[in-house]
């Protein structure tokens, strides 16, 4: 069974046309699918079908879907959410990814969304049944393999299973430079690398909650990309 085989997902979009056709794809890919025009709706839809994923459109008639996912994440942490927006104001979402997962830009290809949509619950829905896996160690850093939690110098770290697999790779590269587009390949699967600028989003959200805790210890290197201290 694929990472994402049975998933359900919360489709939150208030135009009839582009919710189908999420839900088609989404289906198509065997996906199982629940869709909600409103905050309201789709609070309620949450609450009686626990969903693995949601795709939340930023704007919806009776609220901010900014404001919905952080709701939702907090009624059920472990729920992978990937926002909509316009192309044109990338930075509605900006304030999002600090406790979401992806964003997609309207007009979207529909292709792309299954497959950030898969890459987000790959790194958010593991197998049921995992094989106790030894930490990994980097410095002061310790990521638990088998729990997906982080400790810095014996602290934990509390981490998006984005900001997570994140970090998971760059202590996995020890003190190389990894190149962003390595970063957006493993660890976003983007298609097209060099348009993001979500590697820089990310990387700013861990600094500020691992320089918290000790010294600064993910070092630039510009132009090219980023690594541990």
């Amino acid at each position: 069974m694929t990472a994402h085989e049975g998933a359900t997902v919360l489709v939150v979009e208030d135009e009839p046309s582009i919710a189908d056709v999420l839900s088609i794809a989404l289906r198509y890919h065997r996906f199982e699918v629940m869709t909600a025009g409103t905050v309201r709706q789709a609070l309620t839809m949450a609450e009686r079908t626990r969903p693995d994923a949601a795709l939340l459109d930023v704007m919806l008639p009776d609220g901010d879907g900014r404001a919905l996912g952080r709701e939702l994440r907090t009624r059920q942490p472990d729920l992978a959410l990937v926002f909509l927006t316009a192309r044109d104001a990338p930075t509605e979402v900006v304030g999002a990814l600090s406790f979401g997962d992806d964003y997609i830009t309207k007009p979207f290809n529909i292709d792309e969304v299954i497959a950030r949509i898969t890459a987000v619950l790959r790194r958010t829905r593991p197998a049921d049944v995992l094989p106790e896996r030894p930490p990994l160690r980097y410095g002061d850093l310790e990521l638990d393999e088998t729990t997906y939690s982080v400790h810095r110098a014996g602290r934990t770290v509390e981490l998006t299973p984005t900001e997570y697999a994140l970090l998971r790779f760059l202590v996995r590269n020890g003190g190389r430079i990894v190149p962003k587009e390595q970063l957006l390949r493993h660890v976003w699967q983007y298609e097209h690398p060099a348009e993001s600028t979500v590697v820089e989003t990310y990387i700013s959200y861990l600094r500020r909650k691992l320089d918290a805790l000790g010294a600064p210890v993910i070092t630039t290197r510009r132009g090219v990309g980023y690594g541990l201290a």
